[in-house]
């Protein structure tokens, strides 16, 4: 019995060893790839290593430097409005439209209106009559990163 062993890894060893390896269970015989011959050295095949490079990075501005470059914003002008609702109409609604008609729309009148700046949502606030004006008092502002992500869109 430890002859028939001793016969079949020497049979294995010979078909790795000329590259084809035996299929699963006894099954076909797959060709792998042939190691490189033996003949080169360690030098041959020595690996190329190089040092990483990192460029410099800057360091982040202070907060005088912050508030300069905020000052030559800080007189912009931008559009702000009060979003009360949206709704969807038929050309057909739009053309009967007249004096007196009312336009109802899907927000509910305890919710929020939606305060926009150059067209982007930045607030949520309510609805408040200041002498015969109407004004909003903010109830909530969008998260600050959200802010900032929706000025570049």
């Amino acid at each position: 019995m430890a002859t028939l062993e001793q016969n079949t890894t020497q049979q294995n060893s010979d078909q790795f060893e000329s590259g084809l390896v035996p299929g699963s269970h006894g099954e076909g015989i797959a060709q792998r790839e042939k190691s490189p011959p033996a003949e080169q050295t360690e030098s041959d095949q020595a690996v190329r290593m190089q040092s990483a490079r990192f460029e410099q990075l800057e360091p982040s501005p202070t907060n005088g430097e912050r508030e300069r470059k905020l000052e030559l914003l800080i007189d912009l002008t931008l559009p702000v409005s009060i979003e009360l609702g949206r709704t969807n109409m038929t050309i057909r609604d739009i053309l009967d439209l007249q004096r007196g008609s009312v336009v109802e729309f899907e927000k509910l009148a305890s919710e929020p209106v939606d305060i926009l700046i150059n067209g982007k949502k930045m607030a949520e606030g309510e609805v408040v009559i200041i002498e015969k004006h109407f004004g909003i008092r903010i109830t909530s502002l969008v998260d600050t990163s959200e802010r900032l992500r929706n000025l570049g869109k």
